[in-house]
């Protein structure tokens, strides 16, 4: 095993990995809003603005910080920051899509 998850137990190794995903998620979303927004301006069209943007990539930048912190620490700490992925994560998705 690597050390990152030595001595971890199933949960935490679950949790890690979903919070991975979750990350990528907001990474590979926050590039689709970048690219929406560069090409409706580009193209005449309204995008989804500055600040969604801002927003979408502060939420990635954000999320990739705690999953390297969950990824590098154990116990408790490792869930806190899994969790604070989760968290931005629906806080990026309820204040941007579903508002």
């Amino acid at each position: 095993m690597t050390g990152a998850v030595y001595g971890a137990g199933a949960g935490l190794r679950f949790l890690r990995g979903f919070s991975g995903i979750v990350t990528a998620g907001l990474v590979v979303l926050a590039i689709g809003v970048a690219v929406t927004q560069y090409l409706g301006h580009s193209r005449g069209f309204p995008g989804p603005g500055v600040l969604s943007v801002a927003a979408h990539i502060a939420a990635a930048v954000v999320a990739v910080v705690a999953q390297r912190f969950a990824d590098h620490r154990r116990g408790f700490s490792a869930v806190l920051g899994a969790i604070a992925v989760f968290g931005v994560a629906a806080l990026v998705l309820w204040t941007q899509w579903w508002q």
